[in-house]
């Protein structure tokens, strides 16, 4: 006997029902999908783990705007200071994956974990990569006092000296730092010849010691060096990226020092907690991007001798991976720690 729908309440209730049902779920999978594409639903926080002032602050703190604008909610820095930048990475790691906590990170998070073995640092391999902020070459300077006028000078030098019994002396950040392990390296591709590592509470003062003439050679950062390059204090022999600066256009790379296998980035990225949504990251990656098209921007950053990043969170995470290994392997090759 075959039911007539149309005529059987029963059937009718059901049927009414499993319409219900399906428009219920029909809205839950839109509210989900919507709530996939709608971050930030209130303010996003920008950790830094280092103070007010230096590269790395002044990263999120020139991108803020832009990116604000482009999400329609504030976007806010919160200062984290304490043990290389470890202390803002260790908050991020306990994040909620929601997207309303990043961390502007530097390429030292990529050696810490080398140097510091008791610590605890955070791999920065398991945050989860946005898009590169901004990025600058390193050069390596001599006070403008010095004899040494080219890199093959330089070079000369270490070597002479070195067979000598003295080595010159180098001043850096502090043991582990990035200009600490980028000098390690050159020493690698010079034959590894002794020098005299001397390491600073902080760039700054090694900076000081440098000009004034008590260390012969230093790395760091262009946007650190060109101001006294211009006011001369100091004389520039290389930079570590793959082409000039345009703060120092005269002054040639590595490579074209010959130099090889030594290219070298300081760099500074956006970087969320782990099983951070890729739609939250990509919007996100699209905001910062945003933010470093804009011509104030721009210019600030080109104005310190830094270089705006962009890209997307891929190149992020392989530079980040790529660094990692890189320095991985001087800091082991060269005994270097900071336990």
């Amino acid at each position: 006997m075959r039911t007539n729908y149309s005529s059987d309440p029963t059937a009718r209730r059901l049927t009414l029902c499993l319409g219900i049902a399906a428009l219920g779920l029909g809205a839950l999978v839109g509210s989900t999908a919507n709530a996939q594409t709608t971050w930030p639903t209130k303010s996003v926080t920008l950790l830094v783990g280092f103070p007010p002032g230096g590269q790395t602050d002044f990263a999120g703190r020139v991108l803020t705007n832009g990116m604000q604008g482009a999400l329609g909610q504030p976007v806010l820095i919160d200062n984290k200071a304490g043990v290389n930048g470890n202390i803002a990475s260790v908050e991020l790691m306990k994040a909620p994956p929601d997207g309303h906590k990043l961390l502007v990170g530097n390429g030292s998070m990529t050696i810490m974990p080398h140097v510091y073995t008791k610590l605890g640092i955070v791999d920065p391999q398991k945050m989860t990569p946005i898009g590169v902020m901004l990025q600058s070459p390193l050069v390596l300077v001599v006070p403008a006092t010095s004899p040494i006028k080219t890199y093959a000078q330089f070079a000369e030098e270490v070597k002479a000296r070195a067979k000598a019994g003295k080595g010159i002396d180098y001043g850096t950040g502090g043991p582990g730092s990035l200009i600490h392990v980028t000098m390690e390296l050159l020493r690698e591709r010079l034959g590894s010849p002794a020098m005299n590592h001397v390491p600073y509470k902080g760039s700054s003062p090694a900076m000081v010691d440098l000009m004034a003439g008590r260390l012969d050679a230093m790395f760091d950062a262009t946007s650190v060096v060109a101001p006294f390059v211009k006011s001369g204090q100091l004389r520039p022999l290389l930079v570590t990226g793959e082409k000039r600066s345009p703060m120092l256009p005269n002054v040639p790379t590595a490579t074209e020092s010959g130099v090889k296998d030594f290219t070298i980035i300081s760099f500074i990225g956006l970087y969320g907690p782990p099983g951070l949504s890729p739609d939250v990251v990509k919007k996100a990656s699209s905001a910062m991007n945003a933010a470093l098209k804009d011509p104030t921007v721009v210019k600030s950053i080109v104005d310190r001798g830094d270089e705006p990043g962009g890209g997307s969170p891929e190149q992020l995470g392989e530079m980040t991976r790529a660094q990692y290994k890189l320095w991985g392997a001087v800091v082991k090759a060269n005994n270097i720690t900071a336990d």
